[in-house]
């Protein structure tokens, strides 16, 4: 029987993506390949709680939602998710990953929507990002990068541009400790960027 490391199962609003706003069961899978400086779910490094597929399955049920994001730590670093995206889908949910971008994503199916992080300077893993991803990326995957500060938002256009991403949904996100959301639009006004400023809704709601 297919089993994956658990961190927690929960309902809230997505908060991060072109989704951001919609209730979502989040399944939070353990373990994690970088260590980002400004990570917010450090909690999920550590080894989870072994789960059956059918097991995670029941808990995300127990919800309205058909919403389902997979979420870590970083979920690909375990290869049984193959198996939850598909009895997920043959479920009837719509299925959202978030992933690190430093790991292969060609095998993801094409019903799941790819959200992936391009890490820059700031985070400590500049260099983390698998290039070939790119040539893997699907008209409904998004782009996300989080910026602590001028040097990270330069990094970010600087790689748009490089690699032609200006047709792909692109998220920006601050790490408001160190980056207002205001100096952030200011920049982003000015230059015209073709990206979206992303808050983290479920914060700002104070949700989980």
């Amino acid at each position: 029987m297919s089993a994956l490391e658990v961190n927690r199962i929960f309902y809230s609003l997505q908060g991060e993506s072109s989704f951001a706003g919609r209730p979502c069961v989040f399944v939070r899978l353990s373990q994690c390949n970088l260590r980002c400086s400004y990570c917010d779910t450090s909690y999920a490094w550590a080894p989870g709680k072994e789960m059956a597929v059918s097991e995670i399955l029941a808990e995300v049920q127990k919800y309205p939602a058909k919403l389902v994001e997979i979420t870590g730590g970083e979920p690909l670093l375990q290869d049984e998710v193959a198996d939850l995206f598909s009895a997920l889908y043959d479920r009837g949910y719509e299925i959202l990953l978030e992933t690190n971008g430093s790991l292969y994503i060609g095998d993801v199916p094409d019903y799941v929507v790819r959200i992936v992080d391009v890490k820059c300077p700031g985070s400590g893993c500049p260099d983390s990002f698998m290039k070939w991803n790119l040539k893997l990326l699907r008209p409904r995957d998004e782009l996300k990068f989080v910026l602590t500060n001028h040097p990270d938002y330069r990094y970010a256009l600087d790689f748009i541009k490089a690699n032609a991403l200006e047709g792909y949904t692109i998220h920006f996100s601050p790490v408001t400790s160190v980056l207002p959301p205001e100096t952030l639009a200011a920049w982003m006004l000015e230059d015209g960027v073709k990206a979206r400023m992303q808050l983290q809704l479920h914060k700002l709601l104070q949700l989980p």
